[in-house]
Formats: C-alpha cells, sequence, structure tokens
C-alpha cells in the first residue's frame, strides 16, 4: 500500500474545499497515510474571455489534472462530476463518488427574491446552455449573457450590477458558506438539475488497486447508483455540461426514478420523459430515457443547439 497520496486538484476555492474534504476523509479511515494536494491551473480556468462551449466545454477543466494522473505525479484527482465527460480517458477511471450534496440550482440575486419575481428583459448571467435554456423556456425576453469564473468571480461581477441575477449550484455555496446568497432554490419545474450536480467524484489511474482499495471505503452507494443513471442518459446523447440537457435520479428503498430533460437553446422547445427501474438497472435506466428522447426528436434539439453554441 502507498504511504503517500498526491490529489490533483483545481485551485479555485470551491475545488480545494472539495480537494480538503477528499483528503480528510482519507486521514480519517488512513491516519498513516500522508496526503498532499497538487493545486493546478487548468485551461479552462485560463480561457476566461471565450464561452466554454466554444472551446471545448467543462472537460477543459480536466485535462492537466488527468496527465498528472497519468504520467504518475499524482495518485488521484477530485472533481465535481458534473464537469466529468461520460466518456473517460483510456486509462483512467472514476472510481469513487462522495455522498451527493444539495442537487439543485439557486437564483443568486440582490434585487429579486424568486424567478417569478424577476421582470420580463432582465439580464442574467450565466455560461451554462442548461440553465440558459430552461431561464428562456420559462421567460423568452430574458437576455442571457455569458458569465465564467469562480463562484466569487460571478458574486463579484452580479454585486457590480452588470446582471440582474445569475444562477449557481446551491452546493457550491453552500461548501462556500455562501448560502446566505440564495435567494431562491430553483424548483425542478423552473430547472431541472445538470446530471450528477453536487456530486464529488474521485479519478484514479483504472490499473490503480491499491489506491482504488483505499478510496472503496469513501464510495456512497447511493450516490454511485445516482450518477450512473444520470451518466448513462448523457453518454447515450453524447452530451455534457454544453448541451442542453438535464437529469436527476432519486432513489426508494429498491427502485431508482428519474426525470431527464432536452431543451431548445431558446426554450423554444422541451422533451421530457420520467422512468423507474429496479436498483441493479441504473444505467439501463438513464440509456432508455435518453432513446425514449431521441424518438421523440431530441437529436435536432441538440445539433441546432450545437450550431447555435458555435456562433
Amino acid at each position: 500500500m502507498p504511504t503517500t497520496l498526491r490529489i490533483a486538484t483545481r485551485q479555485s476555492p470551491l475545488a480545494l474545499w472539495q480537494a480538503h474534504t477528499v483528503r480528510d476523509q482519507l486521514l480519517a479511515l488512513h491516519p498513516h497515510i500522508h496526503v498532499e494536494l497538487l493545486p493546478m491551473t487548468t485551461k479552462g480556468d485560463r480561457e476566461q474571455s471565450t464561452s466554454l462551449a466554444k472551446i471545448g466545454g467543462k472537460a477543459l477543466f480536466l485535462k492537466e489534472l488527468e496527465t498528472a494522473l497519468l504520467d504518475g505525479s499524482a495518485d488521484l484527482a477530485v472533481h465535481s462530476m458534473k464537469d466529468v465527460p461520460a466518456q473517460m480517458p483510456s486509462g483512467l477511471a472514476i472510481s469513487t463518488v462522495l455522498e451527493r450534496h444539495n442537487p439543485f440550482d439557486a437564483l443568486v440575486s440582490s434585487k429579486y427574491d424568486s424567478l417569478e419575481s424577476i421582470p420580463d428583459h432582465a439580464v442574467i448571467g450565466t455560461c451554462s446552455p442548461r440553465r440558459q435554456a430552461q431561464l428562456l423556456k420559462f421567460n423568452p425576453s430574458f437576455k442571457i449573457v455569458d458569465l465564467r469564473g469562480n463562484v466569487g468571480t460571478r458574486l463579484a461581477k452580479l454585486d457590480s450590477g452588470k446582471f440582474d441575477a445569475t444562477i449557481l449550484a446551491c452546493a457550491g455555496l453552500e461548501r462556500l458558506g455562501l448560502e446566505s446568497r440564495i435567494a431562491q432554490t430553483l424548483p425542478i419545474k423552473h430547472c431541472l438539475p445538470a446530471m450528477t450536480q453536487g456530486t464529488i467524484g474521485i479519478e484514479i489511474r483504472s490499473d490503480d488497486s491499491a489506491v482504488k482499495q483505499l478510496l472503496a471505503p469513501l464510495n456512497h452507494r447511493g450516490t454511485a447508483l445516482r450518477s450512473d443513471a444520470e451518466r448513462a442518459f448523457g453518454a447515450e446523447l453524447n452530451g455534457g455540461c454544453s448541451a442542453p440537457i438535464a437529469a436527476y435520479a432519486t432513489l426508494s428503498t429498491n427502485e431508482i426514478s428519474m426525470t431527464a430533460r432536452v431543451i431548445a437553446l431558446d426554450g423554444s422547445e422541451q422533451l421530457e420523459t420520467s422512468g423507474t427501474a429496479s436498483l441493479e438497472k441504473a444505467k439501463s435506466l438513464g440509456k432508455k430515457l435518453a432513446i425514449e428522447l431521441l424518438e421523440k426528436g431530441a437529436q435536432d434539439i441538440l445539433d441546432n443547439a450545437e450550431l447555435g453554441l458555435s456562433v
């Protein structure tokens, strides 16, 4: 067994919070191990002037971390699972997911306390096609303006008066002690969450059985099942965080249920489906719901969204 574990992480406050959480849980389980953090700046962090969708999507936040895993300079990498593409690079795997935190989206505004109270033609900042599409479905008059940066940067831009509101993940705000900034937790009828939102994932080399064994007690089975279903939905649609798609799974004692959506980028069309399956068929449920939406015409919506995002 290794005596030192090196965790690759981005340098943003939220990413460091996540990495420290993994480190603390590892040390609680294995107090004899030394755990080091290797903070890195990724291309996604450096390229702040261009829409993520135009330069490669949220996978740009992973490449440097994954390179460190593959060349052996890191033993594991900690990610927000919603940033992780459905298709993993050869030689790497998500071995572990921590228990899911709040998966929902938050309206953040100093002017308005609910989505319903925001007036026509308000300026809302977001870099998420999923959020944009659902906001415009709610009110087509909203002006959506690209807003990038870490949580602190986005809040500073909002507070400077450049935007009337923004939408951020509840989990990120809560983890940074900023839950007071949540004006409204958005109901799923208006904003279905991103696949695996609120989940911390740990990536390792696929053949590193020793590290996998050390991490195994951290894996939360219920969260893993929900992640499997939601990621299978995204994989079947070949869509990630740069596509206007959403999926949210819940568990009962013996079953998993999921609701999924594909939304036109301008909010003009939305396809939705839902279903339930036994726990052992979580991945099959995600794939099934994706196929149902494809049969209803989801591919045309996704193709048009891709064209719109590339302009």
